[in-house]
């Protein structure tokens, strides 16, 4: 387990950390917020990225010698969306319900170029699988803005359309070839999967409460760059789990966990619309 610690945690990570301690304390220093409870706030921001990463490392560890490491990452990434849907549901918002889900379509193929400029594999990311690449994230974005555009006599409709057009593209998507058995392990047990798993799901699920905490009491700037700062560390689990793929050469594995993880956000709110309707 401590190697596995050692390898969960790299240069990026301190940097991003040292990075949060000083935006949101920064903040409440420039801005008038409360010092302490911004640092308290920051702190708990770190555990939970410190957590996420670990978690990412035994689920990839546990998975690395199977085939679609980058579709099934893709899902477990999700889970977290798909708590703040049920939450969404429970209080009969579905506006509410499908932005999360919905909202992360547009960072994560963000996250896929950020992780791709620090792992400096740019060019790699960019010659593998473009047209299937591009053309995903492009309609599962423009499927998620058409949702917030129609009425709700159309919910039907869009849920309809949208989830054979994804169907078409999960089946489309390009096939992973070797199983990684030749690389070396952290570790031989995947007795760690399920239990990393629910706590990835959960921890990604508080993630953003805490971060929303440390942005209060910091008084952070509600502008375009506070927004892309706690965007960015809301989706955490899927830029961790990026750079993770893309160090140990898994180019088309990071590619997929962010199409695949579009396609399931589509999925989720096609899901969440069904229930409503039906529940109304």
């Amino acid at each position: 387990m401590k190697h596995l610690l050692i390898h969960s945690i790299g240069r990026i990570d301190l940097i991003v950390w040292l990075a949060v301690v000083m935006f949101f304390c920064g903040s409440s220093l420039l801005f008038g917020g409360d010092f302490q409870l911004s640092f308290i706030g920051a702190a708990g921001v770190i555990v939970e990225m410190l957590i996420i990463g670990i978690c990412i490392e035994i689920i990839i560890e546990s998975l690395k010698k199977k085939k679609g490491l980058g579709t099934i990452t893709g899902f477990i990434t999700n889970g977290p969306e798909a708590l703040c849907l049920i939450v969404g549901l429970a209080v009969g918002d579905i506006l509410f319900a499908a932005s999360t889900p919905l909202g992360s379509n547009f960072m994560n193929p963000i996250l896929l170029v950020i992780a791709a400029l620090i792992c400096g594999t740019f060019f790699s990311v960019f010659k593998c699988h473009p047209r299937y690449t591009v053309l995903t994230i492009a309609i599962t974005i423009i499927f998620a803005v058409s949702f917030f555009l129609i009425p709700e006599k159309y919910y039907l409709w869009w849920a309809i359309s949208v989830l054979i057009a994804t169907i078409v593209l999960f089946f489309r998507r390009p096939e992973e070839t070797g199983s990684g058995a030749e690389e070396e392990t952290l570790f031989e047990t995947d007795i760690w999967l399920i239990p990393a798993t629910i706590i990835l799901i959960g921890t990604g699920y508080f993630l953003d409460p805490v971060v929303g905490f440390a942005a209060e009491h910091s008084m952070a700037p509600k502008g375009v760059i506070g927004f892309f700062v706690l965007a960015t560390l809301s989706s955490w689990p899927e830029l961790k789990t990026c750079l993770s793929l893309l160090n140990r050469g898994k180019t088309l594995s990071a590619i997929l966990n962010i199409t695949v993880s579009n396609i399931t956000n589509i999925w989720l709110a096609v899901v969440g619309v069904l229930i409503y309707m039906f529940a109304h």
